[in-house]
């Protein structure tokens, strides 16, 4: 019995699966048009830009953050082995 139900769920989910497949098949049958984006005018891309600046700008004091916490981490973890080192002594 555990069988026979074990192959259906693998049906069913073979079929749904297949079905997504195939509808997004069907929807890139049509063709996007991109005209419209790129004639939309230079300041809706110097806005687009702008945004993208926006985003790579706030990754730089991530980056240092994310340094800091890793250096942190190191210093505190040669400290700990400093002192085991010195306690064994």
């Amino acid at each position: 019995m555990k069988t026979i139900r074990t192959v259906l769920t693998s049906l069913a989910l073979s079929v749904v699966c297949l079905s997504s497949a195939l509808a997004s098949e069907a929807h890139h049958a049509a063709e996007v048009d991109t005209n419209l984006t790129y004639n939309s005018g230079i300041l809706v891309l110097a806005f687009a830009g702008f945004l993208a600046l926006v985003v790579v700008v706030q990754t730089i004091p991530a980056f240092i953050s994310l340094y800091n916490m890793i250096k942190k981490t190191a210093e505190e973890s040669r400290q700990k082995q400093a002192a085991r080192a010195d306690a064994r002594n």
